[in-house]
Protein backbone atom coordinates (compact mmCIF):
# COMPACT_ATOMS: atom_id res chain seq x y z
CA UNK A 1 0.00 0.00 0.00
CA UNK A 2 1.50 3.35 -0.60
CA UNK A 3 -0.13 7.00 0.24
CA UNK A 4 -1.70 8.64 -2.48
CA UNK A 5 -2.99 12.32 -1.43
CA UNK A 6 -2.62 14.18 1.59
CA UNK A 7 -6.36 13.06 2.48
CA UNK A 8 -5.08 9.10 2.19
CA UNK A 9 -2.35 10.32 4.98
CA UNK A 10 -5.20 11.81 7.24
CA UNK A 11 -6.98 8.80 7.12
CA UNK A 12 -4.53 7.29 8.39
CA UNK A 13 -2.85 8.75 10.81
CA UNK A 14 -6.67 9.98 12.33
CA UNK A 15 -6.65 6.00 13.25
CA UNK A 16 -3.26 6.15 15.11
CA UNK A 17 -4.43 6.11 19.45
CA UNK A 18 -3.77 9.22 21.08
CA UNK A 19 -3.07 9.58 24.82
CA UNK A 20 -4.78 7.66 27.08
CA UNK A 21 -4.18 10.24 30.28
CA UNK A 22 -2.60 13.79 28.65
CA UNK A 23 -0.50 15.23 31.30
CA UNK A 24 -0.87 18.69 31.80
CA UNK A 25 2.04 19.20 33.31
CA UNK A 26 4.15 17.73 30.21
CA UNK A 27 1.16 19.55 27.96
CA UNK A 28 0.09 17.01 26.03
CA UNK A 29 -1.76 18.00 23.03
CA UNK A 30 -2.35 15.35 20.38
CA UNK A 31 -1.81 17.03 17.17
CA UNK A 32 -4.72 16.69 14.93
CA UNK A 33 -4.33 14.11 11.91
CA UNK A 34 -5.38 17.20 9.55
CA UNK A 35 -2.80 19.53 10.63
CA UNK A 36 -0.18 16.45 10.79
CA UNK A 37 -0.74 15.27 7.21
CA UNK A 38 -0.30 19.01 6.05
CA UNK A 39 2.27 19.51 8.26
CA UNK A 40 4.31 16.07 6.44
CA UNK A 41 3.24 16.46 2.90
CA UNK A 42 4.65 20.47 2.98
CA UNK A 43 7.97 18.55 4.41
CA UNK A 44 7.68 16.15 1.79
CA UNK A 45 7.60 18.38 -1.16
CA UNK A 46 10.58 20.34 0.31
CA UNK A 47 12.85 17.00 -0.08
CA UNK A 48 12.62 16.72 3.97
CA UNK A 49 11.46 13.52 4.42
CA UNK A 50 11.96 10.61 1.48
CA UNK A 51 14.74 8.52 2.61
CA UNK A 52 16.23 11.07 5.61
CA UNK A 53 16.65 10.53 9.08
CA UNK A 54 14.24 12.09 11.34
CA UNK A 55 13.71 13.34 14.64
CA UNK A 56 9.83 13.49 16.12
CA UNK A 57 10.93 15.38 19.35
CA UNK A 58 8.62 15.50 22.31
CA UNK A 59 6.86 12.34 19.82
CA UNK A 60 4.12 11.51 22.08
CA UNK A 61 1.88 8.67 20.42
CA UNK A 62 4.33 9.44 16.95
CA UNK A 63 1.56 10.48 15.15
CA UNK A 64 4.65 13.03 13.14
CA UNK A 65 7.31 10.32 13.41
CA UNK A 66 4.61 7.71 12.12
CA UNK A 67 3.41 9.76 8.95
CA UNK A 68 7.31 10.57 8.07
CA UNK A 69 7.91 6.83 8.14
CA UNK A 70 4.66 6.36 5.40
CA UNK A 71 6.17 9.19 3.01
CA UNK A 72 9.38 7.44 2.62
CA UNK A 73 11.67 8.46 6.12
CA UNK A 74 14.28 5.59 6.62
CA UNK A 75 14.18 6.21 10.26
CA UNK A 76 12.81 8.05 13.06
CA UNK A 77 13.88 8.46 16.38
CA UNK A 78 10.68 9.04 18.61
CA UNK A 79 12.12 10.98 21.66
CA UNK A 80 9.42 11.86 24.95
CA UNK A 81 10.18 11.93 28.41
CA UNK A 82 6.51 9.91 28.92
CA UNK A 83 6.92 6.06 29.37
CA UNK A 84 2.89 6.09 28.93
CA UNK A 85 3.26 8.20 25.90
CA UNK A 86 6.20 6.18 24.32
CA UNK A 87 4.30 2.79 24.68
CA UNK A 88 1.21 4.31 22.83
CA UNK A 89 4.47 5.48 20.31
CA UNK A 90 5.65 2.00 19.98
CA UNK A 91 1.85 0.53 19.48
CA UNK A 92 1.23 2.71 16.72
CA UNK A 93 4.26 2.06 14.86
CA UNK A 94 3.46 -1.72 14.98
CA UNK A 95 0.15 -1.36 14.08
CA UNK A 96 1.06 0.22 10.35
CA UNK A 97 4.49 -1.80 9.88
CA UNK A 98 2.34 -4.50 8.59
CA UNK A 99 0.53 -3.19 6.25
CA UNK A 100 3.58 -0.48 4.87
CA UNK A 101 6.83 -1.24 3.82
CA UNK A 102 8.44 1.49 6.69
CA UNK A 103 11.55 2.44 7.90
CA UNK A 104 12.91 1.59 10.98
CA UNK A 105 11.88 3.68 14.34
CA UNK A 106 13.85 3.98 17.26
CA UNK A 107 12.08 4.51 20.61
CA UNK A 108 14.02 6.94 23.53
CA UNK A 109 12.49 7.66 26.81
CA UNK A 110 13.94 10.75 28.38
CA UNK A 111 14.79 14.26 28.24
CA UNK A 112 15.32 15.78 24.60
CA UNK A 113 18.65 16.77 26.31
CA UNK A 114 20.12 13.68 26.23
CA UNK A 115 19.27 13.34 22.17
CA UNK A 116 22.38 13.49 20.47
CA UNK A 117 22.77 12.01 16.92
CA UNK A 118 22.91 14.12 14.17
CA UNK A 119 20.04 13.86 11.98
CA UNK A 120 18.52 15.03 8.71
CA UNK A 121 15.29 16.75 9.75
CA UNK A 122 13.79 17.68 12.91
CA UNK A 123 9.99 17.04 13.62
CA UNK A 124 8.68 18.98 16.60
CA UNK A 125 5.56 20.33 18.24
CA UNK A 126 6.98 21.14 21.38
CA UNK A 127 5.48 22.16 25.23
CA UNK A 128 4.32 25.83 24.21
CA UNK A 129 5.88 26.65 27.40
CA UNK A 130 2.83 27.64 29.31
CA UNK A 131 3.70 25.53 32.04
CA UNK A 132 7.42 25.11 32.21
CA UNK A 133 8.68 28.34 31.10
CA UNK A 134 11.43 28.56 28.58
CA UNK A 135 10.59 24.33 27.63
CA UNK A 136 9.93 25.61 23.60
CA UNK A 137 13.54 27.25 23.84
CA UNK A 138 15.54 24.27 24.78
CA UNK A 139 13.55 21.98 22.11
CA UNK A 140 14.93 24.40 19.39
CA UNK A 141 18.21 24.53 20.63
CA UNK A 142 18.57 20.96 20.45
CA UNK A 143 16.72 20.68 17.13
CA UNK A 144 19.45 23.55 15.79
CA UNK A 145 22.27 21.56 17.33
CA UNK A 146 21.33 18.21 15.55
CA UNK A 147 20.13 19.27 12.01
CA UNK A 148 20.22 21.60 9.41
CA UNK A 149 16.76 21.49 8.61
CA UNK A 150 13.72 21.95 11.69
CA UNK A 151 10.11 22.11 11.42
CA UNK A 152 8.62 23.02 14.76
CA UNK A 153 5.03 24.41 15.91
CA UNK A 154 4.09 26.72 18.52
CA UNK A 155 1.99 29.55 19.52
CA UNK A 156 1.62 32.24 16.75
CA UNK A 157 1.94 35.29 19.46
CA UNK A 158 5.78 33.40 19.59
CA UNK A 159 6.58 34.75 16.36
CA UNK A 160 9.34 37.32 17.78
CA UNK A 161 11.20 34.92 19.69
CA UNK A 162 11.43 32.13 17.03
CA UNK A 163 12.55 35.00 14.71
CA UNK A 164 14.93 36.06 17.52
CA UNK A 165 16.44 32.36 18.34
CA UNK A 166 16.72 31.57 14.83
CA UNK A 167 18.96 34.20 14.02
CA UNK A 168 20.70 33.55 17.07
CA UNK A 169 21.68 30.16 15.87
CA UNK A 170 22.19 30.95 12.01
CA UNK A 171 19.24 29.68 11.16
CA UNK A 172 16.55 30.79 8.26
CA UNK A 173 12.94 31.26 8.71
CA UNK A 174 11.98 29.62 5.14
CA UNK A 175 8.63 28.92 5.72
CA UNK A 176 5.70 29.35 7.94
CA UNK A 177 2.13 27.68 7.72
CA UNK A 178 -0.63 29.07 10.15
CA UNK A 179 -3.50 26.82 11.91
CA UNK A 180 -6.34 26.51 14.34
CA UNK A 181 -5.18 24.32 16.82
CA UNK A 182 -7.81 22.59 18.68
CA UNK A 183 -7.05 21.88 22.13
CA UNK A 184 -10.50 19.22 23.32
CA UNK A 185 -11.18 19.45 27.08
CA UNK A 186 -9.17 17.05 28.74
CA UNK A 187 -9.32 18.26 32.48
CA UNK A 188 -11.90 19.33 34.63
CA UNK A 189 -11.22 22.72 34.86
CA UNK A 190 -11.58 23.10 31.19
CA UNK A 191 -14.49 25.35 30.61
CA UNK A 192 -15.04 24.59 26.50
CA UNK A 193 -15.27 20.60 25.01
CA UNK A 194 -13.02 22.61 22.57
CA UNK A 195 -10.48 25.94 22.49
CA UNK A 196 -8.59 26.55 19.26
CA UNK A 197 -4.97 27.89 19.68
CA UNK A 198 -3.39 30.10 16.98
CA UNK A 199 -0.16 28.04 16.11
CA UNK A 200 2.27 28.46 13.15
CA UNK A 201 4.45 26.03 11.89
CA UNK A 202 8.29 27.21 10.84
CA UNK A 203 10.56 25.13 8.35
CA UNK A 204 13.94 26.63 9.62
CA UNK A 205 17.14 25.44 7.57
CA UNK A 206 20.81 26.23 8.61
CA UNK A 207 22.56 29.35 6.50
CA UNK A 208 25.16 27.86 4.73
CA UNK A 209 28.59 29.81 4.34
Amino acid sequence: MSIRSKKDLAVILGRLKGFSEPSWELEQYATPSEIAADWLWQAALKGDLAGKVILDAASGPGILGVGALLMGAQKVFFVDKSKEAMDICRENYASIEGDYEIGSGEFIVGNISIFDSEIDTVLENPPFGTKEKHVDKLFLEKAFEVSMVVWSMHKTVTKVFVEAICKDHDFTITDRFDYLFPIKAAFKWHEKPVKNVEVSLWRMEKKVL
